[in-house]
């Protein structure tokens, strides 16, 4: 067995061997200067991979290789006495196979520049090579410096996140790396560039063109002049030894810098195990070489009848082993395998008696006597197959649980590598590269002007922050961002993101929760570290109450011990940064009432920034930057302009679903652009959903509903303080209407009178006036009506103060509290005056409705024959509206105005089906 774990690692080496001597062949390793330089840059790959056992072998077969080098080295002492590396020269290794030597990485320090960086480390690569000083390059360095960019142009390709020209012309406007003069100088004279050397300088491009893309260059990480170090100084009490480290690996036969190959690493336990592994199959698999089968007549004519058994053992009752004198059957058989110590004949037997029974018979007939007959024993032995077989679930279960532990940890190591158990305490926040993840910026955001202005100061605060600190402000810690859903809270942090220029890091409130203790917490402080490690940077959590609702407001069961932890963590954090460290937290959230006080305070949250719905010159600027991407010959201030009256109350996530629905729609009907009827259509659409052609009214029915409808028309029309009519229908749409009013709001309104909260009651209950006058029973089809106006009414008495019996007293519903915080006979005067308000808004409304009954039923017959009318056959049934309209309605609604289909509004009256099923109104 032994033996058989040996020969992986024998196997490797000689293919290891055999690899590196094709590729040694394929890429002419021994005449240099007739191979491309990306040939040579794979080949020195390929030998500088660091492998002690590829050195070894070198050593072993090279013959007087080792010899050859060390005489090398002799003689060069010689002709060149103590002769050093100048200027960060680059030395070429024998065989072909250039790199970097041990001792000028030690003296340079540059071993960090030989294998390949990862973008995002510019600044701290450009740290470590402007030690030594900046030059600007002379004419002869010019044409040196071109020379390499053609050959390395030539022989390698550049990147696509830089190229060759704006690295040349970098270089010669800001400055050379006194560090790297050396390859210019032994340039000079046109010689080849080395693989080392290559890979030096296409990193030394990406640092360039990365710290351009900042803002920044190699200048700026330059030493004052006088201070530079010299070339061969070490590195400065704990900064980076990466280059010293990188030279010790190198002599030691460890990893070395240079284009790296694809390596496969296992440790001990893997090998052994894959090993093992591997043993297991193969001997399930493949059948033993030290057995063989045999038929019952073979086993009798050719051992049983020459005498030649020694013993017979039954295994498992349905197979014999038979034992052979080795000796004996050597003799009669020199050229069988049996002769071999552990070499086996087997058998099968269908039972042990009748095996029994057919040796007894054999022996008898061969006159075996009784005391040489041959011994027979019974054992049991387990196979491979049967052992495979009894572990198998135990091992799926086991396995199937590994498994899922790993994914389980892999979805929570967003930040990167594993911490706790299984990495679950690492952060989830995933790092947003300003360059390319993020392409929102705040030109596309619009109807937020204050909230943008906020925000973009923070951004001024981390790219310029001597602007504010030399007049002793400090940055703010942090700002909320709170509003209603779809108002641009996210959309506003993904355009700091790609304005700030800095590290932005994005999670979730729910994403530090887990189902185990502790996660919570461990994964702020991991967010809160990496954040540190790259100041200055910005932090935003999105819907934050998932973790920082307010400690007093946990429930009457207790609260929640791990999200109170979790929140205690982020206090601790934001209120712990050292005044120097440059991070801004940004968070977003629905719910800024319930949040805790403590994280609410000015040292975490220093800004609360509210993002309400966009008013209507808002609502203008949102369609404009939505309408950029839809194809529209409509005139763009005049669409923008009314479809901004059109949308009150809507907020930006609501304009983009109408531009969206708008275009759908157009496509649906092959239309060559956007038209204003698709947009008006779209926002019907939005608000009080898709049409219900398939519902077929009673036509019992269908009259009563236009009644109902015709009613609230004519409320809307006569009423001074109700809202203009725009739209009156009979169609049933799908949240449950089977007809609609809808109206139009005289701009934004943000106070509201006795008179207007009358007349809109008055008109709300117009649907079930009209039905007591004109049929001699009512249906269900007010309810939505009834709840409309009851809230109405209790809001002017406990909350408004329009009551003169309750007087100026506020009583808000507290869904948290069990009692109500007034009397019973308070309750009771409550009761009455909201009946008194609802039976005046009653009368209003009768009183006019039987004025104008036959105006009722005028509207009503003209509904039933176009199911829909807008507001220009409301003018020919009924005239001009007596009262005059707000001038932006005027503008883009009045009777000279273009010809489309009345578009709806949000705040519209619902009639639910006679069943009882209370319709939802789109709000």
């Amino acid at each position: 067995m032994s033996m058989l774990l040996r020969q992986p690692g024998r196997i490797a080496r000689l293919g290891a061997v055999a690899a590196s001597t094709r590729i040694a062949g394929r890429h002419g390793l021994g005449r240099r200067a007739e191979v491309p330089l990306s040939a040579r840059m794979v080949a020195a790959r390929g030998f500088t991979s660091g492998r002690g056992w590829m050195k070894k072998e070198d050593g072993a077969n090279g013959g007087n290789g080792g010899k050859k080098k060390k005489v090398e080295k002799e003689d060069g002492d010689k002709e060149g006495g103590e002769k050093k590396v100048e200027k960060g020269e680059v030395k070429k290794v024998e065989e072909g196979a250039e790199e970097a030597s041990p001792g000028t990485e030690k003296e340079m320090d540059l071993g960090f520049l030989h294998g390949s960086i990862t973008h995002g480390q510019g600044v701290e690569n450009a740290q470590k090579l402007m030690r030594n000083g900046i030059v600007m390059l002379s004419a002869e360095d010019v044409v040196a410096l071109d020379g390499i960019i053609e050959e390395l142009k030539g022989g390698f390709v550049f990147p696509k996140s830089w190229s060759s020209e704006i690295t040349a012309r970098l270089l010669k406007e800001k400055g050379y790396p006194t560090a790297l003069l050396g390859i210019l100088e032994k340039h000079k004279g046109g010689k080849p560039l080395t693989a080392a050397e290559a890979a030096i300088m296409l990193n030394l491009a990406k640092i360039v063109i990365e710290l351009e893309a900042k803002g920044k260059s190699l200048r700026d990480f330059a030493p004052p002049a006088g201070q530079e170090e010299p070339i061969g100084a070490p590195p400065p009490p704990g900064g980076d030894k990466s280059g010293k480290h990188e030279g010790e690996q190198g002599q030691q036969g460890g990893k070395q810098g240079g284009p790296k190959a694809f390596e496969l690493k296992l440790d001990f336990n893997t090998a052994m195990l894959g090993a093992f592994t591997t043993y297991m199959i193969y001997r399930m698999v493949v059948p033993g070489e030290n057995s063989r089968d045999i038929t019952w007549q073979e086993f009798r004519t050719t051992f049983l009848e020459k005498g030649l058994v020694e013993k017979l053992v039954v295994v498992n009752e349905n197979r014999v082993r038979v034992i052979l004198h080795r000796e004996a059957t050597a003799r009669a058989y020199p050229e069988s395998p049996a002769a071999q110590p552990n070499f086996h004949y087997y058998f099968t037997i269908g039972s042990v008696q009748a095996f029994e029974q057919h040796l007894e018979e054999a022996q008898n007939q061969l006159a075996i006597p009784s005391r040489e007959r041959i011994p027979v024993s019974y054992t049991k032995e387990g196979s491979l197959v049967d052992l495979a077989i009894s572990l198998g679930p135990t091992l799926l279960i086991v396995g199937v649980t590994i498994f899922m532990i790993r994914r389980m940890a892999g979805g929570a190591s967003g930040g990167g590598g594993q911490g706790g158990m299984f990495g679950m305490g690492k952060s989830r926040a995933k790092k947003f590269n300003h360059e390319t993840d993020i392409k929102v910026k705040f030109a596309d955001v619009a109807g937020m002007d204050e909230a943008k202005l906020e925000i973009m100061e923070f951004v001024s605060f981390l790219k310029t922050p001597e602007r504010y600190s030399r007049l002793g402000a400090k940055i703010p810690r942090g700002a909320i961002l709170s509003g209603p859903p779809g108002t641009g809270k996210t959309l506003l942090a993904k355009a700091t993101a790609g304005e700030s220029g800095v590290p932005f890091f994005s999670v979730s409130g729910s994403e530090f929760m887990e189902m185990f203790v502790g996660v919570g917490p461990s994964r702020v402080r991991d967010l809160f570290a990496m954040a540190r490690k790259t100041t200055p940077c910005i932090i935003f959590i999105d819907e934050i109450d998932a973790i920082g609702k307010s400690r007093e407001k946990s429930g009457f069961g207790g609260g929640n011990e791990e999200r109170e932890s979790t929140l205690n963590q982020i206090l601790t954090e934001m209120d712990g940064f050292n005044t120097k460290d440059q991070v801004v937290v940004l968070a977003g959230t629905n719910r800024p009432d319930v949040l805790d006080k403590a994280l609410m305070r000015p040292g975490r949250f220093d800004r609360h920034i509210t993002i309400d719905r966009p008013t209507m010159t808002g609502r203008e600027q949102i369609f404009k930057v939505h309408l950029k991407k839809i194809v529209t010959n409509e005139d763009i201030d005049y669409l923008t302009g009314r479809l901004s009256t059109l949308t009150p109350g809507f907020s930006g996530a609501d304009i983009a679903n109408c531009c969206n629905e708008a275009a759908l729609i157009a496509a649906r009907t092959n239309a060559e652009s956007v038209m204003m009827t698709h947009f008006e259509q779209a926002i019907e659409r939005v608000i009080g959903g898709l049409e219900k052609k398939s519902l077929v009214l009673d036509p019992e029915e269908k009259k009563v509903v236009a009644y109902h409808e015709a009613g609230h028309a004519i409320c809307g029309w006569y009423f001074k303080y109700a809202d203009p009519l725009l739209k009156v229908s009979i169609i049933p749409r799908g949240q449950g209407a089977l007809g609609y009013a809808q109206y139009l709001p005289t701009g934004d309104r943000y106070l509201m009178n006795v008179n207007q909260l009358m007349d809109r009651m008055a008109m709300t209950l117009g649907g079930r006036v009209s039905e007591e006058l004109h049929f001699p029973t009512v249906t269900s089809g007010a309810s939505d009506d009834f709840d409309k106006v009851t809230k109405m009414a209790t809001a002017m008495v406990t909350k408004w103060g329009m009551s003169a019996k309750l007087g100026l007293l506020h009583f808000a519903d507290d869904p948290n509290k069990l009692t109500k915080p007034f009397a019973e006979s308070t309750a009771q005067t409550i009761d009455a005056e909201v009946r008194r308000i609802i039976d005046e808004a009653y009368t209003q409304c009768s009183d006019l409705l039987k004025a104008k009954k036959d105006e009722v039923g005028l509207v009503a017959e003209e509904l039933l024959k176009k199911e829909v009318l807008g507001r220009e056959d409301m003018v020919r049934l009924l005239g001009k509206r007596p009262f005059e309209d707000h001038k932006s309605f005027e503008k883009y609604f009045g009777t000279g105005d273009k010809k489309s289909a009345p578009p709806p509004f949000p705040e519209e009256v619902s009639d639910g089906p006679p069943e009882g099923p209370t319709p939802t109104t789109p709000a």
